[in-house]
């Protein structure tokens, strides 16, 4: 009998916020606090100068673009994103700087793409307040999402996101930030007072408690994915003490870890046969036409569709399809970019135990090596 694997999509950081929410069915309040910009419309504007003009009012589903059309090929068990914005109509900006919201009548953008979970350990989710949170949290709650890595206290924040597969078993995605990613300590859940499960540091010691407290929950069947907020979003290092953290997690009990906070993608690991991804990369966000950091290309995105064992969570394949963002919208990437890209991973992830090759409709595998 063949064994059972199950397909995870899982993306990057998602922000439907800002330029983004300017061009959907309903556009929230523009309004921004940040030095350079006091106007979401700004950022639309910029997107158009560099290639052309972006429908507004445009479709639930305009945003995703040919990424629909990939998952319907891929047809995968569960999708998995992280979500870095908060849906609500509250107007007390956290004083950072830059503040991402989008509005709560805009969620079916995520349910044009299926998305079944959204991890919120970010350092975005509390934007705007605690009341901003807590309107995140109910509007996904309503549209039928399952959140992981904040919550109303430190127990809901703390709790997996429970995804039942095809064929019995679940998937339980544990979210958690770290504060290298530029999350406020203020914005710990605690026991009395709304946030996001952030971690206390990266030490090995945290990741195998963390583990343990996991794996306790874990049912005859199950597969454990930690999905954590790190680092800064530009630069290909992997930092020692990210690698030794993630192969605490693994050899604690996760089968997957998802990482995200770097606006471009980076190196892949495989670790005793289980998958690392140390950077996702953003998938969808608003910073088209902003020029600085050309070299990262943070114009591509890419989808990562990794085939799990069922039994025990070993890697048994991982896809890449990259796309480029157009006018807010994704596009498949040309070849000349798909190859880009995997000259890229391949040299960041020298000696960490993949190859990658690429295939004709420039959609890149990734295998042992």
């Amino acid at each position: 009998m063949t064994a059972r694997v199950v397909t995870l999509f899982l993306g990057g950081d998602v922000m439907l916020g800002r330029g983004i929410d300017r061009i959907l069915p309903h556009p929230g309040d523009p309004t921004l606090h940040e030095s350079h910009a006091r106007s979401a419309e700004l950022y639309v504007r910029l997107a158009e100068a560099a290639h052309g003009p972006i429908p507004r009012h445009a479709g639930f589903d305009y945003v995703w673009g040919d990424a629909l059309a990939a998952l319907r090929v891929a047809r995968p068990d569960l999708r998995i994103v992280n979500l870095e914005t908060s849906v609500t109509v509250s107007d007390d900006p956290w004083p950072k700087g830059i503040n991402y919201r989008m509005s709560p009548a805009n969620v079916p953008c995520l349910a044009a793409a299926e998305i079944d979970c959204c991890g919120l350990a970010n350092n975005h989710v509390l934007d705007w307040g605690e009341a901003g949170l807590l309107e995140t949290l109910a509007t996904l709650r309503q549209a039928g999402i399952r959140i992981a890595g904040a919550g109303r206290d430190a127990a809901a924040a703390a709790a997996p996101a429970a995804l039942p597969l095809p064929g019995g078993g679940r998937v339980l995605v544990h979210a958690f930030a770290a504060q290298d990613s530029g999350v406020p300590r203020a914005w710990a859940a605690t026991g009395t007072r709304p946030g996001v499960a952030l971690l206390p540091d990266l030490a090995a010691a945290t990741a195998a408690r963390i583990a343990a407290e996991a794996d306790a929950g874990r049912q005859p069947g199950d597969l454990l994915v930690a999905s954590v907020h790190w680092g800064g979003n530009w630069g290909w290092e992997v930092p020692a003490r990210h690698r030794g953290f993630a192969h605490a997690l693994l050899e604690g009990g996760f089968d997957l870890l998802h990482g995200h906070s770097s606006h471009h993608a980076k190196g892949i690991e495989l670790y005793h046969g289980k998958l690392i991804l140390y950077g996702c990369g953003d998938f969808i966000n608003d910073y088209e036409g902003i020029a600085g950091y050309e070299q990262f290309r943070p114009d591509l995105s890419v989808m990562y569709l990794a085939r799990l064992h069922a039994a025990g969570g070993a890697l048994a394949a991982l896809t890449l399809v990259p796309f480029q963002a157009r006018r807010f919208r994704l596009r498949r990437a040309p070849a000349a970019e798909a190859a880009w890209l995997r000259a890229t991973l391949a040299r960041e992830s020298a000696g960490w135990g993949i190859a990658i090759a690429a295939q004709d409709d420039a959609t890149l595998v990734v295998g042992p090596g």
